[in-house]
């Protein structure tokens, strides 16, 4: 999808987006990802939710993003965490980083936006020998009627362009599986499950807003129009608040 720029909702992507569960960082954690003192980097880190779980964790966290505004979201974010994560202004694809320099790398919600036969040989060669790469997805599970279809129409209605509706993330684990095989990795499992996020009728808008779908492309006029439809729509016909939003994990994991 052109003309995504996330960093045009910075403080709402870091205010209102909510990271993985601790259920995942259990399940990586007894696949040898996320342990303490492993040299990490979170590619795409946006404004570091997926960083930071691991820095909780006593990783030495990397996180790496090509939006300065997303990465200074992130310092913030990190101060308020009382965390230490270093920042690195670049692209999955040509880190500039130096060769067998991690132990781990991690990518949340986000492999889908880099060339990612190249961001897949770009981290197997920042791996140690023995090091691990972690692919996940964080999608909402949207049925028939549902607030969440309901959301996803209303953002096709006023965005068009918008291709995002039908991504899956079965079908996004297929290509994942293809580039991590295709870069020379090893040992690849993939494990999924379900949980379910409490999101007020304020935070569903605001994490709405925070989509590439809506803030990420539109102008400020359109997205306060949405966002006023939203919040009517909210009202009307999910009046319970807070709300229950079902989500899906996708995770990959390889090894070099």
């Amino acid at each position: 999808m052109e003309g995504v720029d996330f960093g045009k909702t910075a403080g709402d992507y870091g205010r209102y987006r909510q990271g993985f569960p601790p259920a995942l960082f259990e399940r990586l954690a007894a696949r040898g990802i996320g342990r303490a003192g492993q040299r990490l980097l979170d590619l795409g880190t946006g404004t570091g939710l997926f960083a930071r779980g691991f820095a909780l964790r006593g990783c030495v966290v990397t996180g790496l993003d090509p939006s300065a505004a997303l990465l200074e979201e992130a310092a913030r974010m990190d101060r308020a965490a009382a965390l230490t994560v270093e920042h690195v202004e670049a692209r999955a694809e040509a880190t500039g980083l130096a060769t067998g320099s991690f132990d781990a790398v991690s990518a949340g919600s986000c492999w889908h936006w880099f060339d990612s036969p190249r961001a897949a040989a770009e981290a197997h060669r920042l791996l140690v020998p023995g090091g691990a790469i972690v692919i996940a997805s964080l999608d909402w599970v949207a049925t028939p009627g549902n607030v969440i279809d309901d959301t996803e129409a209303l953002i096709e209605h006023h965005n068009p362009k918008w291709t995002l509706r039908a991504a899956e993330g079965l079908q996004r684990a297929a290509g994942w599986l293809r580039d991590l095989a295709a870069s020379g990795f090893h040992d690849l499992e993939i494990f999924t499950f379900d949980f379910s996020a409490t999101y007020s009728h304020e935070a569903w808008r605001g994490r709405i807003r925070a989509s590439a779908g809506v803030g990420a492309t539109l102008d400020p006029a359109a997205v306060a129009r949405f966002d006023d439809q939203l919040g009517a729509l909210l009202l009307r016909k999910y009046p319970a608040d807070p709300l229950a939003i079902p989500h899906r994990v996708f995770a990959l994991v390889g090894h070099r």
